[in-house]
C-alpha cells in the first residue's frame, strides 16, 4: 500500500484519500482502486487502478504493450505511472463492467442474448484485427516483440507444452488410458498444422470477455501481457470458443462475418494481397485452431479444477468437452486418428459423469431483487429457507431526482453507489456467507438455494446487489443461476 501511495502522490501532488483492494484473476498480480479526494479528482486522475506484479519481466511486457497501443490509438487503459523498479504501475480507470458481466445481464430466460449484448459484442470483435495488424509493416515491431513474456511468439515449442498440459493435467488427472507414443505422434502432426503458415501478427494470447471492459459503452482492452507475435486465429478461437460464454453457432457465425468484414476493410490493399490464401481458407484454419484452443482449455481446467480443487474450472470441463464434441462432429480430427478416439473417450466419459449428476440433482440458485413494500418472494422450490437480505441500511440513489429514473443496473447509479463504499461492505459479507452456503448444497447434493435481496423501492440497491451476487455465485462456482429483478420485470439465467 505505501509503495501505490508513494507513486500516486507523485502523479497527482496529493495523498490518496483511499485505497481498496480488488478481486483478482488467474495470476498473482494484486490489484487496487486508489481515490485521491477532490484534489486530485479535479485533474480527472481519479479513481485510478494501481497493479502490483510480482514479475518483472511480466509488468515490463505489459507497460511496452500498453504505450505501444495508446500511440496507435487502440482502447487500451492509458499507462499513468511505472515505480523505478518496474513492478508497481498506475493507470487509467476502466470501471467493473467487464463484457462477461454485461452479457450475463442481457442474456434473456431462454438464455439467448438480447440486441445490445450482440452490439458490445460486434464491436468488441471489430476491434480485434485493428491489435492483430498493428505490428504489421510497423518500425517498432522487433523491438515491442522482445519484450513480451514469457516469449517473443507463438511457436512450435509452446504449442507442444501445451498438449502436454493437456495430456498431463487432464488425461491423466481423469484417468484417462491411452498410448503414448501414438498420442505424441498426433501431437506432432497438429503442431505442424498449425504453424503450415506464418505472419508477422500479434497474438493478444488472453482475447476473451473478461478481459474487456465497458466503459461509457465502448470497449476496453486488458490483460494483454501474455501477448506475443502468433497467428490471428487463435485469438478469435479464444474469444467465440470460451465455454463460460455459451455462444450459439448462430452467434458465432454472426461475429465471425463482423471479425472477417473489419480485418478486410482495415488492412491496406499490400497486407491483403498477402493475406488472401488465409482468407480463402478462414474457416477451415480457424477450426483447427479451436480444437487446440479446447486442449489447452482442458489443460488448464484439469489443473485448477481437478488438481486444485476449484469449482468454478471443475463445473466448466463439461462445457469444454461439448465444444469438443461439435468439432468431431464437422470433421476438424480426422488428420489425428488417434487423438481423435482420445477425444470420444473424453466425450463418452463426460456422457456418463453428466448421467450419474441428473440423478443426484444439480444445484440452481435463484436470485432476487425485490420491494419490501410488495413482500419478500416466494420460494416456488417448496424447500422453503435461503437468504433475504435488507438492503436499505446503505445510502439510497432514489432520494436524489438525477437516480429517480434510472436502476442499479445503469452505470450512474452503479459508480453512485460504489463511490459510496457502503454497499461494497456490505456485499463484502453477503459473498462469504453465500458462497459457504453455496459450497455446502454442493457437496451435499442439494438442488436448490435462494437468496433475495430487498430495499424500498426495489430499483436501485436491491438491483445491483442481486446482480452483482449473481454474476459472483456462477463465476465462482459455474452453477445454474436465475435472476430476477421482480420490480422491474427482469429475468436472465446463466
Amino acid at each position: 500500500m505505501e509503495r501505490i501511495s508513494q507513486l500516486f502522490q507523485k502523479l497527482t501532488g496529493v495523498e490518496p484519500q483511499r485505497i481498496e483492494s480488488l478481486a483478482g484473476a488467474g495470476s498473482n498480480r494484486q490489484y487496487f482502486r486508489v481515490f485521491g479526494g477532490e484534489e486530485s479528482a479535479s485533474s480527472h486522475l481519479s479513481p485510478l487502478i494501481a497493479v502490483i506484479g510480482t514479475n518483472r519481466e511480466e509488468n515490463d511486457a505489459f507497460i511496452t504493450l500498453a504505450r505501444f497501443f495508446k500511440q496507435k490509438g487502440l482502447p487500451v487503459p492509458e499507462l499513468l505511472a511505472v515505480s523505478e523498479d518496474g513492478m508497481v504501475y498506475l493507470q487509467e480507470d476502466c470501471g467493473d463492467l467487464s463484457l462477461y458481466a454485461f452479457m450475463a445481464q442481457h442474456r434473456q430466460e431462454d438464455g439467448a442474448l438480447d440486441a445490445k449484448a450482440l452490439e458490445a459484442l460486434k464491436a468488441t470483435i471489430r476491434e480485434l484485427p485493428r491489435f492483430q495488424f498493428s505490428t504489421v509493416g510497423c518500425d517498432e515491431a522487433d523491438e515491442v516483440f522482445c519484450h513480451c513474456f514469457p516469449q517473443q511468439e507463438m511457436d512450435r515449442t509452446s504449442v507442444m507444452f501445451d498438449l502436454n498440459y493437456f495430456k498431463y493435467c487432464f488425461l491423466k488427472l481423469k484417468g484417462v488410458e491411452f498410448n503414448e507414443f501414438k498420442l505424441q505422434q498426433d501431437f506432432e502432426r497438429l503442431a505442424d498444422d498449425l504453424f503450415d503458415d506464418q505472419e508477422n501478427t500479434f497474438l493478444y494470447r488472453d482475447f476473451q470477455s473478461r478481459n474487456v471492459m465497458l466503459k461509457e459503452g465502448k470497449p476496453y482492452f486488458i490483460d494483454f501481457q501474455g501477448g506475443r507475435r502468433g497467428p490471428i486465429y487463435y485469438d478469435v478461437a479464444s474469444f467465440l470458443w470460451q465455454s463460460s460464454a455459451k455462444f450459439s453457432d448462430e452467434v458465432r457465425n454472426l461475429l465471425i462475418n463482423e471479425y472477417l468484414d473489419a480485418l478486410t476493410s482495415q488492412l491496406s490493399t499490400s497486407q491483403l494481397s498477402t493475406f488472401n490464401y488465409q482468407l480463402s481458407t478462414f474457416q477451415q484454419r480457424l477450426h483447427l485452431f479451436v480444437f487446440f484452443r479446447i486442449l489447452q482449455v482442458l489443460g488448464a481446467y484439469g489443473y485448477r479444477g481437478l488438481w486444485e480443487k476449484k469449482t468454478y474450472f471443475a463445473n466448466s470441463i463439461s462445457l469444454a468437452i461439448d465444444n469438443l464434441e461439435k468439432e468431431l462432429s464437422i470433421g476438424t480430427c480426422e488428420p489425428y486418428p488417434y487423438l481423435k478416439d482420445v477425444a470420444q473417450s473424453l466425450i463418452a466419459l463426460n456422457a456418463e459423469e453428466q448421467k450419474q449428476r441428473v440423478g443426484q440433482g444439480h444445484l440452481v440458485v435463484d436470485v432476487f431483487s425485490f420491494s419490501f413494500k410488495k413482500g419478500i418472494p416466494d420460494d416456488k422450490s417448496g424447500n422453503g429457507g435461503g437468504y433475504v437480505f435488507d438492503c436499505r441500511s446503505t445510502n439510497n440513489p432514489g432520494r436524489y431526482d438525477e437516480y429517480k429514473p434510472l436502476t442499479g443496473l445503469d452505470q450512474p447509479v452503479i459508480d453512485f453507489l460504489e463511490q459510496d463504499g457502503e454497499i461494497l461492505t456490505f456485499l463484502e459479507s453477503v459473498y462469504k456467507l453465500v458462497d459457504f452456503h453455496v459450497a455446502r448444497y454442493q457437496q451435499r447434493g442439494f438442488t436448490h438455494l435462494q437468496v433475495s435481496f430487498g430495499c424500498t423501492g426495489g430499483r436501485h440497491r436491491s438491483v445491483y446487489c442481486a446482480q452483482h451476487v449473481a454474476e459472483h455465485i456462477h463465476q465462482k462456482f459455474g452453477v445454474e443461476v436465475h435472476l430476477c429483478h421482480r420490480e422491474q420485470g427482469i429475468t436472465s439465467k446463466f
